[in-house]
């Protein structure tokens, strides 16, 4: 049979079009199967302190307890699926709490307050003994412009307390700083708080940094700015004697400037590039945002169509990349109008209220973030923290039998092709479904146990990595 195709010329296409390939994968490699935080806690920097996490977490279940003392309250505030079959009496509350409590986890799904029940345990847990995920030291909005010698000062104080709280393990498991934008007019000051924080912190831990630490670096408009501080990355590396490529940094989405440019492209994706693959995550800055849009402040809120937009636009740009996507805050504090111990029953009445609206109001911003696939937001207030942790435990274990059911399927097709010897190239999909147990089992939703009715084992789950399981698989053919 005689071809068209010469195989000299098939061999010189297909390794040209190989180039292609590898060059688009490593652009685009997919999601990380990396722990991302669901949160970021912004702190002003003149604020912390080292247990300022745990701190955050006791007042954060003092608020839960306060005006959600029983998980049928919380689940009637929210509307939390099946709450308007759950009892209304203390009495009866108290009976179907401990009907609960004494069941097997297997009985306790059978039952309709099973989910609400569930949310309510796990945020407790979670306040309990991880309240705070992430934390950012933050020299800009939230410290504001001050005279130099006073953040000066600062940067010195936050660095040594940092020290501290690493030495006492009371940090959060992600933390960092946001230093002041590299913009022309405080260009100078966020690289000499950048420079007076970093140097400190090193010297008190003999060069150690804490698990997880980044630099975030606010109102970014063009590359030259992720630019310049990688090269003063490199400069405090050499310096400190770190392992060059040690500091990684983030970015923020808070200008239209950033989704589209002068010339009427995305430079998100060339932005991330210019800091040499030390951008590790972009976080949406809501409010900055929406005034660079042009939105009064009266509707400048998550739920605003701009907000949609900008974050479309950037799941475009950066979709496939594994750069973590956060979104923003909001800033609608769930916090009682009245203070003290002697309240009237008229202003109890009104801090209930005012908790239970700012805890709707969060509840439902996060919730929105989470079916856009942002699975990352901004808290700025202890009293937000059980919400966040509500919103996002509600939104995994809703979809669990889903998700089990998916990924399950998945797998066992995976199984058949590895036992026929067919080739199966769908990794990818795979890993999106698998990411999904990974985020619930991160954030205290699931556990690894709970994991297994996918069909996975536990050594495979933990891998992280759907492409390492079908190797494995394929090894025990």
């Amino acid at each position: 049979m005689n071809l068209s195709i010469k195989d000299t010329e098939k061999d010189n296409l297909l390794e040209t079009l190989r180039i292609a390939n590898l060059t688009f994968q490593q652009t685009y490699p997919g999601d990380k199967p990396d722990r991302q935080p669901v949160h970021t806690v912004y702190g002003g920097a003149n604020l912390f302190k080292s247990d300022t996490c745990v701190k955050m977490g006791e007042i954060a279940l003092q608020n839960l307890e306060t005006y959600a003392p029983d998980f049928v309250t919380l689940a009637k505030v929210l509307r939390l699926k099946g709450h308007e079959h759950l009892p209304h009496s203390l009495k009866d509350i108290e009976t179907l709490t401990n009907k609960m409590e004494a069941l097997d986890e297997a009985d306790r799904k059978k039952e309709h307050a099973w989910l609400s029940y569930s949310v309510y345990k796990k945020i407790v847990k979670k306040l309990q003994t991880e309240a705070v995920e992430d934390f950012r030291i933050d020299f800009e909005d939230g410290f504001g412009n001050r005279p130099d010698d006073e953040e000066d000062a600062t940067a010195l104080q936050a660095a040594n307390e940092l020290a501290t709280g690493m030495r006492n393990k009371t940090i959060s498991p992600f933390t960092g700083i946001r230093i002041k934008p590299f913009t022309e007019d405080l260009k100078c000051r966020g690289v000499r708080t950048l420079d007076i924080f970093l140097t400190t912190l090193l010297q008190r831990t003999a060069g150690t940094l804490p698990p997880n630490f980044v630099v975030m670096l606010p109102k970014v408009t063009i590359p030259e700015q992720m630019i310049t501080l990688v090269r003063l990355f490199e400069i405090i590396e050499k310096a400190n004697k770190l392992l060059p490529g040690t500091l990684q940094m983030e970015t923020m989405v808070e200008a239209t400037q950033i989704i589209m440019d002068d010339e009427g492209r995305n430079p998100l994706l060339r932005i991330i590039k210019a800091s040499e693959g030390r951008c590790i995550a972009a976080h949406f800055g809501t409010y900055d945002y929406t005034a660079s849009a042009g939105i009064t402040a009266k509707y400048q809120t998550m739920s605003h169509p701009v907000c949609d937009f900008a974050h479309h636009m950037t799941k475009v740009a950066l979709g496939g990349t594994g750069i973590f996507l956060s979104d923003g805050a909001t800033n609608v504090m769930p916090v009682g109008p009245h203070r003290g111990d002697d309240l009237t029953y008229e202003q109890q009445r009104e801090n209930r209220e005012a908790v239970h609206n700012g805890w709707r109001n969060g509840f439902n911003h996060t919730t929105h973030s989470l079916i856009n696939g942002l699975y990352q937001g901004w808290d700025l207030n202890p009293a937000q923290l059980p919400m966040r942790y509500a919103a996002t435990y509600n939104f995994f274990l809703s979809s669990y039998e889903d998700a089990v059911f998916r990924l399950k399927t998945f797998v066992d097709r995976a199984a058949i092709s590895t036992l026929t010897g067919d080739i199966f190239d769908d990794a990818a999909t795979g890993q999106g479904l698998l990411n999904f147990f990974l985020k619930a089992m991160n954030c205290g939703a699931i556990t690894e146990e709970e994991a297994l009715a996918t069909g996975l084992t536990l050594d495979e789950i933990r891998s992280r990595s759907f492409y390492k399981i079908l190797e494995g698989r394929r090894a025990k053919k």
